[in-house]
């Protein structure tokens, strides 16, 4: 079987004209000095804080309220920013007038431009560009979300590029080329990746991102 993922998004409500938004009461109990950068990455999903109370034991708890869209892709970047060591919990609390656009993930995509199995010269040269999401000899196709750029657009890259060898010598230049580990993914991991012009392609063997559109000449028109 294969399931096909969009971003997630919240059901909201017209109230006398107004559109209104689904709430969460978020409580966040972490180590003192991660309060900071925990309390600005809320703030940017529009989160206001209600209170704060230490513990006096090194720890921190702190009560939010947040819009339900802004815990979409938080809980890896909390997870991240607190080394693990945070704990987070929240639950429905009511609705509110709409709180206005939530920035979204900054960075573009590196997107295969044809399909073939991914070769270790262009993953090589690739790699500077971002993060991969795939290894050596790995099946892709036009579409296929391959790694993450750098940047803030997408980037079509040819990852199954062969080099041309003229000698021995240059093919065994190749098997000493350096690659750096690609990103793994869960599937929570990769939900919370992914944007409005994309999808997660699901299979009992693997989680793979893709664009909605995947023939490149067509993704501006459908952007648009």
């Amino acid at each position: 079987y294969e399931l096909s993922v969009s971003m997630p998004e919240t059901i909201t409500k017209d109230i006398n004209g107004v559109l209104h938004e689904p709430m969460e009461l978020l409580v966040i109990d972490v180590p003192e000095e991660y309060v900071g950068v925990v309390t600005q990455q809320i703030g940017i999903r529009r989160g206001k804080m209600l209170k704060m109370q230490n513990n006096g034991h090194g720890r921190a708890v702190l009560e939010f309220r947040i819009p339900s869209r802004g815990l979409i892709g938080f809980r890896s970047q909390f997870l991240t920013d607190t080394r693990g060591t945070g704990l987070s919990n929240h639950l429905f609390d009511g609705y509110e007038p709409w709180h206005g656009p939530i920035t979204k993930r900054k960075t573009g995509a590196l997107v295969a431009d044809r399909s073939g199995r991914a070769t270790p010269y262009a993953l090589f040269h690739i790699q500077p560009r971002g993060t991969l999401f795939i290894k050596e000899n790995t099946h892709v196709y036009e579409g296929m979300i391959v790694g993450e750029n750098s940047r803030e657009n997408d980037m079509d890259v040819n990852i199954t590029k062969e080099k041309k060898l003229t000698n021995m010598r240059a093919s065994a230049a190749d098997d000493t080329l350096q690659l750096v580990p690609p990103r793994q993914m869960s599937l929570e991991q990769a939900i919370e990746f992914i944007k409005e012009d994309e999808i997660v392609e699901i299979t009992p063997q693997s989680v793979r991102l893709r664009k909605k559109v995947l023939e490149a000449n067509k993704r501006p028109r459908f952007k648009s």
